[in-house]
């Protein structure tokens, strides 16, 4: 966990073009559907698997290649994991999540994106992948260790838990927010504006060069 002074310095930390975002909604859905997948749907790491199945399969691609081919596919009403009375596979919903998961294969460095043109790079090393596991397994440890300090009641006052990640857009952005009622899921609309997601290493590393530029000036 990081401390009051950390916690400090995280109100006045300078990232650029962070400051002024707008959030003009909090809602909680209900039932809070996780990334599992619920009775008679699709998960969403089936989801984000066929988007990455259409993309190496073209090689290169569209945005709006994927997801018209993925909409036509969960409308067709004897697709098998998939009802034509779930609202939540409606057309506006599946091509937010084809964008979500697009992204998220270019973070990974699975897909290349150049202006509208997606190209397929590929799948990460057995190596690259098992350290991947070993972070995923580190990250799961400490959310498991900050419940239990929860729980005892022996967490500090005033302090960030790791991990954590910090969301950046624009200046003035307005952004909706959607949480599930047990607070596992939450959901940013940024409406079209530029963001960025940070790690706490990121921004360790950004409190750290902030300290270091503040001492050689005094």
């Amino acid at each position: 966990m990081m401390g009051n002074g950390v916690v400090a310095q995280l109100q006045h930390l300078d990232v650029p073009n962070s400051l002024g975002a707008k959030v003009v909604g909090r809602k909680k859905t209900r039932g809070g559907r996780a990334a599992g997948a619920e009775k008679g749907g699709i998960s969403l790491r089936h989801f984000s698997m066929k988007v990455c199945g259409i993309v190496e399969s073209k090689g290169r691609t569209t945005y709006n290649e994927v997801a018209d081919e993925l909409v036509a596919e969960f409308s067709n009403t004897d697709f098998p994991h998939v009802s034509s009375d779930q609202p939540q596979y409606d057309e506006k919903n599946i091509r937010r999540r084809v964008y979500d998961a697009l992204n998220v294969l270019m973070a990974m460095g699975i897909i290349l994106k150049d202006k509208k043109s997606i190209q397929w790079k590929g799948l990460p090393s057995s190596d690259v992948g098992n350290v991947a596991d070993l972070k995923v397994a580190g990250l799961y440890n400490l959310v498991s260790r900050n419940e239990q300090l929860s729980q005892e009641k022996k967490a500090p006052h005033r302090v960030v838990a790791l991990p954590f990640i910090l969301v950046q857009t624009r200046p003035h952005a307005t952004v909706e927010l959607e949480i599930s009622e047990n607070m596992q899921v939450v959901h940013f609309d940024f409406n079209s504006t530029p963001f960025e997601l940070h790690d706490d290493a990121y921004v360790v590393k950004t409190l750290s060069s902030q300290e270091q530029r503040t001492a050689r000036t005094q």
